[in-house]
């Protein structure tokens, strides 16, 4: 089991950042791929950004490249998303979650295997 707890969300204008940041705990967090999701109001969720077991590699959605920027710390078991010239289409409540392989983090979000409460981020205009 891993349990995952995002922080950093809050409330930023447009053109603002935001760096979230999501703990993990129990299994060894450098053994899963990472990857951060968001979900807006009767929207379905769609991901953002995912990196590799030692950070190696990394992929993000066409509508945040160039903007966000995924990166992790394996001995602080932490994963973190920088978000920079934020939009308010950004707003949404953003989540983290392991995936077993770097292969099925890029698969979609069913193949996720943990998944954290998320962090709610809200961007005005």
């Amino acid at each position: 089991q891993v349990q995952l707890a995002e922080s950093g969300g809050g409330l930023v204008q447009a053109g603002g950042s935001l760096r979230l940041s999501c703990a993990a705990s129990g299994r060894t967090f450098s053994a899963y791929a990472m990857g951060w999701f968001r979900q807006a109001p009767g929207k379905e969720r769609e991901f953002a950004a995912a990196i590799s077991w030692n950070g190696g590699s990394t992929y993000y959605a066409d509508s945040v490249k160039g903007r966000f920027t995924i990166s992790r710390d394996n001995a602080k078991n932490t994963v973190y998303l920088q978000m920079n010239s934020l939009k308010p289409e950004d707003t949404a409540v953003y989540y983290c979650a392991a995936a077993t392989t770097w292969a099925l983090a890029a698969a979609g979000a069913s193949k996720y295997r943990y998944w954290g409460q998320g962090t709610q981020v809200t961007v005005s205009s």
